[in-house]
This record gives C-alpha cells, structure tokens and sequence, in this order.
C-alpha cells in the first residue's frame, strides 16, 4: 500500500510526500498521480520519502519516467530522506548522477 501526498508548491518545488510501499503493482497509480500534479503546477519535484518503506526497480524505472518528463520541461527532481536501503538502490544503479538524492 502507498500513498502520494501532493503538498504543493513549497520554495519554487512541487512537494509530493511519498509513504508505504511502491512495487509493480502500484507504480501506475504513483506515475498517474505525480504526472496529474506536475500538470497542475509544472515545476521541480522534490519528493519526500521519509515514510516509504519499499520500492522495488519497476519503482526505478518509473522516477527515472518523471524524471525525462521534468527534464523535457527544463526542471529536475530531488528525492530527501530516504531511507539507508532505499537510498543504496539508487546509489547502486547511478541515479545519483541524473537526480540529486539527499
């Protein structure tokens, strides 16, 4: 189960909170979600994440998707308070260099 809260515009980012867990069975609804907001208010996306538990590489695969779509646009992404395993995923397969991960 997962949870995508779009707080809006916080410091010139869209801010959207991520909780719980993203896996193959919920990534579309968190793409769909995230892409209705960054709609609303195109901007650059920082996602809180320090209440996501789980993220499997579908998961991956569907921030480096929000990604191109920002970047299309001339804006980033930031992804703060990760958690230590899922910060090393990203770490691991170089996403680091394409996205700032704090």
């Amino acid at each position: 189960m997962q949870e995508v809260t779009i707080k809006g515009l916080e410091n010139g980012a869209l801010t959207i909170a991520l909780s719980g867990d993203i896996d193959l069975g919920n990534a579309d609804e968190f793409y769909a979600a995230v892409c209705a907001a960054y709609e609303q208010s195109p901007a650059k996306i920082c996602f809180v994440c320090d209440e996501l538990n789980f993220i499997d590489s579908t998961t991956l695969g569907t921030f480096v998707k929000i990604l191109k779509k920002v970047k299309a646009d001339g804006f980033g992404m930031r992804l703060v308070g990760l958690q230590p395993k899922i910060k090393k995923l990203f770490l691991i397969c170089g996403l680091n260099a394409i996205m700032e991960i704090e």
